[in-house]
Formats: structure tokens, C-alpha cells, sequence
């Protein structure tokens, strides 16, 4: 009996044997076809999950700058935008400065910075940043962006507690937006000791950055200038520490929160020539401590009668950036034998009629000055022209 059982049951396992091997090999037959397929076939994307393209700057910014400055509203014409690609294209220009946040306080594109948003200070007057700074890439072209950052009527009816006040408009210590202090333009300012507003527009600084600006261009840094500056009251600055230790202070945060940063400053132009502050705050080796470029404003016709012994020193824009940038230069040359910052000197010229006409010949003249007074560290300009209409003959050299 006991022999028969083995008998029996010595067949029944090798079936099951048989079975499970011929399982074993058809379900890695199966698990194979799987892989290839996965591998073979990819997985299908919904519709509109496209990742947007990160923007990056410029891979070979320009040795010697040749700019125009363009607003927000003309950066939102085609034509205009086809009228800077044609001066690119004749070599007329190099690049571009373009205003994200002008002298209405307003940032000109859909930025995503929540005190932009908090503040109501937003006019999406550029609908695609993105694209444009893109397609100006495309076409070789450098794209700084220019922030004015004390003039900010937008920010100081948002927030009055970081504004200058009137003091002929105070009844009592409590500021606010009727009590503001108004330019001889109308427009009203930021307290340049407010660090809030400092964080504001870095801030926007930083945003434009990611969208793919290769430069953040800052000017108004500076007190106000003009209009009743008796009558003016600051709730942040203590009227003691000198205004160019308080923008000094700016300038060394900006550098301290944008370390990677290509950066410039708009100076007045007679700060190539002057060693006090101008009663603004601003004195030129302070901004060469923190900028890769200082962009003094060397009109001729912002000259006072008298300089250099002209009565009128527009009609003289060789002699007047010549001397301007002979100056700067010589400030400069003291500067890096002391400090050892690549910084550059690229003034602002001008491109519009006042106190004579600018024509070509004017203009070629503002431009050879600061050649002839830079040679090898010539880093080229940048033309002002409020309209953004510019004289391209002056463009020839």
C-alpha cells in the first residue's frame, strides 16, 4: 500500500510542477511586454499643462552700450517695437531702457509682487513681458529695466506714513494722503529713510530680474529738488544724519539684496563736478561703491548760465560732457586705486530741444565727448528723449 501511494502521487506533483513553471515564464513574458510599453510610449500631457520657458538675460551683453530710453506705453506699440528692431538691425543701437515703474509710481506689467498688488499699483501697460523681453533678445539686443524709485505718487497715497509731508498742510502729527508734500510738478515723494520702501522696490527689482531683464536701471534716488522744500516734513529721517549717508545707506542695501545683479544709478550731472550733495543726497564715489555702471545726466542744457563761462551751456554739448566726463573719470581712476570694483561710467545724453535745438551734429558731439574723454573705457550711452522719437543721424558713429 505504501508503495502505490508514492506511485500516485509522484505524477501529481510533477503536473503541478509542469504548471507552474509554464505560469512562471508566460507572466514575466507579459511583465516584459508591460515595461517595453511604458518605456516605448509616454504618458500623455493634459492640455494646457505646458511648463513656461524661464527667461534668462542676454548670454553676451554689449562691450560698448548703445541705448535709447523707451516708456511703457511706447514698449506697447508694435511699430515702435519694429522701429527699435530696425535701428538694432542698422547698428544704430545695442540696446534698450526700458520703464517698469515710471514717475506715476504705477509697475507697467502683470507683476505677481504682492505689495504691487496691496497697494493698487499696478498698470498692465506691457501685456506680456515675457514676450517682449524675449523677442528683444532674439534680436541681440540688451534690455535694462528703469525703476524711478523716491518720485512715487502711487506709493505715498498708499501708504502716507512712508511719504514727505506738508508741513503748512499738518493741523495735528497725523499724516495722510491730503497732507502730502507736492513737487512743482505735482507729484508727491517717498522719505528716502524709509526701508519699507526700500524692500518695495527691490522687490520689483527682483521680479523683473526673473522675467529676464539683463539690467535694473534706478533713478530718482535721490531727496526732492524742487518745489517748497522748506515746507517739507519726513517721518523717517531725523533731519540730522547727512541725505548722502541715508541714499549711501540705499545704495549699499540694494548691492547687499541684489549681489549677482547687473546694476546702474542715475545721478544728476553735476555730480561729475561737485564734491558736496547737491542738496539731494547725491555724491558720485558713493554710487561707484555699489554699481557696475553710474549713469550722471550730462545734458547741456541743465546747466546753470555761467558754467565753464557759457551763457548758455546748451548750445556748447562737446565742451560741457567733455569737462563732465574729464571729472568723473579722474573721481573714478582715484576711486579704483583705493577700491578694486570693475565699476563704469555710461552718462545719459541728450536728444531733445531745450535751451537750443539738437539736431545730429549736437548729438554727435555730446557722443564724441564721452569718447574722446573715456578712449579705452569707453563703455558707450544711453539718449533721453521723453517722446522716444531720436535723431538717427546722430547714430552714425
Amino acid at each position: 500500500m505504501k508503495m502505490e501511494r508514492r506511485y500516485i502521487v509522484t505524477p501529481i506533483i510533477l503536473i503541478i510542477l509542469i504548471i507552474g513553471t509554464l505560469f512562471f515564464i508566460n507572466f514575466n513574458s507579459i511583465n516584459n511586454r508591460l515595461a517595453s510599453s511604458e518605456k516605448s510610449t509616454p504618458l500623455p500631457t493634459p492640455e494646457g499643462s505646458n511648463i513656461p520657458e524661464i527667461k534668462k538675460q542676454l548670454l553676451a551683453p554689449p562691450e560698448v552700450v548703445k541705448a535709447i530710453y523707451v516708456t511703457s506705453w511706447s514698449a506697447t506699440r508694435e511699430d515702435y517695437i519694429d522701429y527699435i528692431f530696425n535701428l538694432a538691425r542698422r547698428k544704430k543701437i545695442n540696446s534698450v531702457v526700458i520703464d517698469i515703474k515710471d514717475w506715476s509710481g504705477y509697475v507697467a506689467y502683470d507683476t505677481k509682487v504682492p505689495d504691487v498688488e496691496i497697494y493698487s499699483a499696478k498698470s498692465v501697460r506691457i501685456k506680456n513681458i515675457n514676450s517682449l523681453v524675449q523677442t528683444l533678445h532674439e534680436e541681440q539686443i540688451y534690455v535694462i529695466a528703469r525703476i524711478a524709485v523716491f518720485q512715487d505718487p502711487r506709493l505715498a497715497l498708499a501708504r502716507p506714513d512712508l511719504a514727505v509731508h506738508s508741513k503748512s498742510k499738518l493741523a495735528s502729527s497725523t499724516f495722510s494722503s491730503s497732507t502730502l508734500w507736492l513737487d512743482k510738478s505735482g507729484l508727491a515723494w517717498i522719505d528716502p529713510a524709509a526701508k519699507t520702501a526700500w524692500e518695495y522696490n527691490i522687490a520689483i527689482a527682483k521680479d523683473a530680474l526673473s522675467q529676464g531683464f539683463d539690467e535694473i536701471n534706478f533713478d530718482y534716488v535721490r531727496f526732492p529738488s524742487d518745489g517748497d522744500l522748506k515746507d517739507m516734513v519726513f517721518p523717517l529721517w531725523d533731519g540730522k544724519t547727512p541725505k548722502h549717508l541715508v541714499i549711501k545707506d540705499f545704495f549699499k542695501y540694494l548691492r547687499q539684496e541684489l549681489p549677482d545683479a547687473k546694476l546702474s544709478v542715475d545721478l544728476f550731472g553735476l555730480s561729475t563736478v561737485n564734491f558736496d550733495d547737491l542738496g539731494v543726497g547725491q555724491v558720485i564715489e558713493d554710487a561707484f561703491e555699489y554699481f557696475d555702471y553710474v549713469s550722471p545726466m550730462i545734458y547741456p542744457s541743465h546747466y546753470a548760465p555761467g558754467f565753464l563761462g557759457y551763457q548758455n551751456p546748451a548750445e556748447y554739448p562737446y565742451e560741457v560732457v567733455k569737462y563732465s566726463m574729464d571729472n568723473a573719470l579722474e573721481r573714478l581712476s582715484i576711486y579704483k586705486q583705493m577700491q578694486k570694483r570693475n565699476v563704469q561710467l555710461r552718462p545719459w545724453l541728450q536728444d531733445f530741444d531745450l535751451g537750443a535745438v539738437y539736431d545730429a551734429e549736437m548729438i554727435k558731439s555730446e557722443i564724441r565727448a564721452v569718447y574722446d574723454a573715456a578712449r579705452e573705457n569707453f563703455k558707450g550711452f544711453m539718449l533721453w528723449n521723453s517722446s522716444n522719437i531720436y535723431t538717427e543721424g546722430a547714430l552714425e558713429l
